[in-house]
């Protein structure tokens, strides 16, 4: 049995860097996790803060590159529910560089940690996931989401008639959500430089040390990579707030 099984992740890294191209004009003059959410008066990396104190994180460091000194006043400006620290690249690491980099900041190296995109907007059970990640003693896990298609769908039957027409379905693949629970030791497989999804996260699955956990029916997930995303996720919001209280699980809204 693995030491780390019993242990609850309290320290987290948030990958929050990239320069949010495609989210221009609103990344202009700030970092993509610091684009507010319409409708909640706060930024995206403000839900995700809050989000981990939430769930036992009690320190958290912020991996900045693009626009960092935006970033860096608005948490010295904010009361934080979470001690934070931020590491700033001098120069491009990649995804799996950045990990790597901001992971060596953590307070407690011995110890499991969470990680996430800075692009994220979720909620759910991340202790439930640090449990799963335990039992299966893997290296890391990885959150795994069913995004729904942006465009309508069309169903035929075999003959080629079209039957029926879908709005935005749900897929039938699950993709990397970018949330991760990682044990202490998996900061050292990481590169140097480059993409851990394209070099470390291979060759741990080739050693049944990867483990994919699926977001629970009805938790809430959405990347904020474009504008559309950004106007998408307000309008979840409004009909979250319009649904009565026993509905599906929508968008949070604190």
């Amino acid at each position: 049995m693995s030491p780390h099984v019993h242990e609850l992740p309290t320290q987290a890294v948030i990958l929050a860097g990239g320069q949010g191209s495609r989210l221009r004009p609103y990344t202009d003059d700030r970092p993509k996790p610091m684009v507010e959410i319409p409708g909640t008066g706060t930024p995206i990396i403000g839900h995700q803060l809050a989000w981990l104190a939430q769930e036992g994180v009690t320190d958290a460091v912020i991996s900045c590159g693009h626009l960092a000194s935006v970033l860096e006043r608005w948490l010295a400006e904010t009361e934080l529910p979470l001690s934070t620290r931020t590491v700033v690249e001098t120069e491009p690491l990649g995804r799996g560089g950045g990990l790597k980099y901001a992971a060596a900041a953590l307070p407690r190296p011995d110890e499991p940690w969470y990680a996430t995109n800075g692009d994220i907007w979720t909620r759910f059970p991340l202790r439930e996931m640090a449990a799963f990640h335990a039992e299966r003693d893997a290296l890391a896990t990885l959150a795994l989401a069913r995004p729904q298609l942006p465009w309508g769908a069309v169903r035929t039957d075999d003959f080629g008639h079209v039957v029926d027409f879908i709005e935005s379905p749900t897929v039938n693949f699950e993709v990397n959500a970018g949330v991760y629970v990682c044990a202490a030791e998996f900061a050292g497989l990481l590169p140097e430089r480059g993409d851990h999804e394209r070099t470390t996260f291979p060759g741990l699955a080739r050693q049944n040390r990867l483990a994919g956990w699926p977001l629970p029916h009805g938790a809430y997930w959405r990347a904020i990579d474009t504008a559309k995303d950004l106007t998408e996720a307000a309008r979840e919001l409004t009909l979250s707030r319009d649904r009565p209280t026993d509905g599906p699980t929508g968008p949070p809204t604190g």
